[in-house]
């Protein structure tokens, strides 16, 4: 025994001579939590969390000062709905995800974590990859040191009915897609349950349900119930049995009610959502996580670029309808985080979504919230990202500008500390 303990005071000795301290000095430090905006101030962080914060005296002696003094500093922002595991980006062909090898899917992986990480999002939730489980692979491996990239939670595949709008559609009916791309068809509610014990076992954070069918997906109409509504509850009550939850992807008003009823914590998209389903989310304090953006990319590129007639028109019927549900919830006071849809449109540019947030009824401090203190709360991360306050991870970012004032200043920014880490310095990029 007295060898055992001589042994951990050695390790705990070591663990303390290793401690790494950095300072930052915020010009400008916008506070989420508390919803206001304090100047020149210092932020303390210790082995990657920070252990305090205060206004600036003197450069500390005891570690590295990182000078942001001429920037605004926010926490590291969080995309509630991404899809960097699966790589490729704004592709419109609906059958893409069969011509890479998953080589080549893990490496455009990569690639997409770092641009979202430079971006400032120092956090995610990917809601699904079409080849099962590479997104598992991925956030295990940027939790290894091994690709640089956010924090990631991850659903391991879509929970889906065959051919539905979590499957990969389009092609001839007699070619078979491999089972990697179906590991969360399901037929039944027992199936779904299935599924959702196997996603977890081999390492998911948490299910995504697609409840309703998609825009981006052939055959599949957005205001179709897709899984019924006994499925979305099988599948949520073995998610919450595993320590999880379901984040169901519905656009119908009828399938959101539906999602709601059955368990979810999050709607994707809610783009038909009625008064009813509205006050129903209110109700039971479910999350929105409204892509708001991304319709405005789909049309201009989708147009441009040959996309086809079906999904051209199934974005323009669900794209403003979604906005002026996004105001309604706004105004109602349902809780709203930020999910973008990265991956419809190209990876790093998740930012853009601010501005439409703004435009459709919310305050720039509300966006700058539903990116920070919300998403983590939806995350299930609250005591470790969303705020720069004692014992969360230091992430952070820094930008030139006011963006109380102009929201749009979050498209440009200059620097990111990741646990302590600096990322990305000012003019480096």
């Amino acid at each position: 025994m007295k060898v055992l303990a001589l042994a951990l005071a050695a390790v705990l000795a070591a663990g303390v001579a290793q401690a790494e301290t950095v300072y930052v000095r915020a010009g400008r430090l916008v506070e989420p939590e508390a919803g206001r905006v304090l100047t020149d101030q210092l932020i303390k962080v210790v082995d990657g969390r920070v252990a305090a914060v205060g206004p600036f005296g003197s450069a500390p002696a005891d570690g590295k000062v990182i000078d942001w003094s001429a920037y605004t500093v926010l926490p590291g922002l969080i995309d509630m709905h991404t899809h960097i595991a699966d790589g490729f980006a704004g592709n419109s062909d609906p059958a893409d995800a069969l011509k890479h090898s998953a080589a080549e899917s893990v490496l455009k992986g990569a690639e997409a974590a770092r641009l979202t990480l430079h971006a400032g999002f120092t956090s995610v939730r990917d809601v699904g990859v079409y080849r099962g489980l590479n997104d598992v692979a991925l956030r295990d491996a940027i939790a290894a040191g091994w690709v640089e990239g956010p924090r990631m939670k991850v659903a391991g595949a879509y929970i889906t009915v065959p051919g539905g709008g979590g499957a990969v559609t389009g092609m001839s009916p007699d070619v078979e897609v491999p089972r990697d791309f179906r590991l969360g068809e399901v037929r039944g509610p027992e199936e779904a349950r299935e599924k959702v014990r196997y996603l977890y076992q081999q390492g998911a954070d948490f299910t995504k349900v697609i409840g309703t069918g998609a825009v981006l997906a052939m055959g599949s109409e957005p205001g179709q119930l897709e899984l019924t509504e006994a499925e979305m509850r099988a599948a949520c009550d073995e998610a919450k049995l595993r320590g999880g939850y379901c984040a169901i992807h519905a656009h119908g008003a009828e399938g959101i009610k539906a999602a709601i009823r059955a368990g979810a914590r999050s709607i994707e998209h809610a783009s038909l959502i009625d008064e009813e389903g509205i006050a129903l989310a209110k109700a039971r304090g479910v999350f929105l996580d409204m892509d708001v953006y991304n319709g405005d990319y789909i049309d201009e590129v989708g147009r441009k670029d040959g996309w086809p007639a079906e999904y051209l028109r199934k974005n323009l019927e669900t794209t403003e309808i979604q906005r002026r549900g996004f105001r309604k919830a706004v105004r109602a006071g349902v809780k709203i985080s930020y999910g973008t849809d990265a991956g419809v449109y190209p990876h790093g540019l998740n930012a853009r979504q601010f501005a439409y947030m703004v435009r459709w009824g919310m305050t720039p401090m509300q966006a700058i919230q539903s990116a920070t203190t919300v998403a983590a709360e939806l995350l299930g991360e609250s005591r470790n990202v969303g705020a720069l306050s004692l014992g969360r991870f230091g992430d952070m970012i820094a930008v030139r500008g006011d963006p109380l004032a102009d929201i749009r200043v979050l498209e440009r920014v200059e620097g990111v500390i990741q646990g302590g880490r600096l990322v990305k310095a000012p003019g480096s990029e």
